[in-house]
């Protein structure tokens, strides 16, 4: 059971953070810049994305071993396909303000890529179950970059949050003070916020590995008995500093002492004695 839930959350953690697939992988690029001027479009497209992953993911996991292999992504594409006009007929229905943002980019979701790649890389060589984790995670880590480089966008290019679909309402974050960047909404905009926030997700990476690979040196040192400053406890096992193992070591050490001298003066005196 322990192994399973571990799997999983692996799986939750490839698709969201390590591997995800607007910030690592690239991929999905054309929604990601021109659905991201607000969040509320982000998360519209991301929550569309989301459950097109998760029922294609399951569907084609179920069919797997039935599909031949010459006629794969055609038979990929139409599973999608057929998803995705499920979900853009429930966004007509119940929310036509954001189908009327969205525009084509709901109906592009068949050729996403992220939708193709997950299918031919996890779904098509996994069981039903993991498939849909995959899906989720990777659905949620898709939705995830779409908000933050929505909300650096609208944030900037008009000073608000969370407006309506048709770019009314929201919340205002900045006063009059404040000067929108128009740039921001641009298709311009766009891309320099995506390249700033790929760069940071880089950074924030290679900080990362960098301090598991010193951490990693350091418990190897320290196991091997050559750290510098910190040594293993024999007796309770715990991790401390050279010099405080040194003091404790110390202690006995000087009881032996003051042991050895006082049984000498004793005998001395003994001899005195006689």
């Amino acid at each position: 059971m322990c192994m399973k839930k571990n799997k999983y959350l692996s799986i939750f953690k490839e698709g969201v953070l390590t591997n995800n697939p607007t910030f690592v992988q690239l991929l999905g690029m054309c929604p990601t810049l021109a659905v991201t001027t607000s969040v509320t479009n982000a998360i519209g497209m991301g929550a569309a994305v989301i459950v097109v992953l998760m029922c294609s993911n399951l569907f084609i996991s179920l069919v797997r071993k039935l599909i031949p292999p010459e006629v794969r992504i055609a038979s990929y594409i139409v599973i999608i396909s057929g998803f995705v006009t499920a979900v853009e007929l429930v966004i007509k229905a119940f929310f036509p303000a954001i189908d009327a943002a969205l525009g084509l980019f709901i109906p592009l979701i068949v050729v996403n890529c992220i939708i193709l790649a997950r299918a031919e890389a996890f779904a098509s060589k996994n069981p039903p179950l993991p498939s849909v984790v995959d899906g989720l995670a990777t659905g949620i880590g898709f939705t995830a970059a779409l908000t933050c480089i929505a909300a650096v966008r609208e944030l900037l290019g008009s000073g608000r949050l969370f407006a309506g679909a048709d770019g009314s309402g929201g919340i205002t974050i900045f006063g009059e003070w404040f000067t929108p960047v128009t740039i921001f909404l641009l298709p311009s905009g766009a891309f320099l916020t995506l390249g700033f926030l790929i760069a940071l997700v880089q950074k924030v990476t290679a900080t990362r590995l960098e301090r598991k690979r010193i951490h990693d040196l350091e418990m190897d040192a320290l196991e091997a008995g050559y750290h510098k400053t910190l040594v293993r406890d024999p007796e309770t096992g715990k991790i401390v500093k050279r010099k405080d193992l040194a003091a404790i070591e110390e202690v006995p050490v000087a009881l032996d002492e003051m042991t050895e001298t006082d049984e000498e003066d004793k005998k001395e005196e003994e001899g005195g004695n006689v």
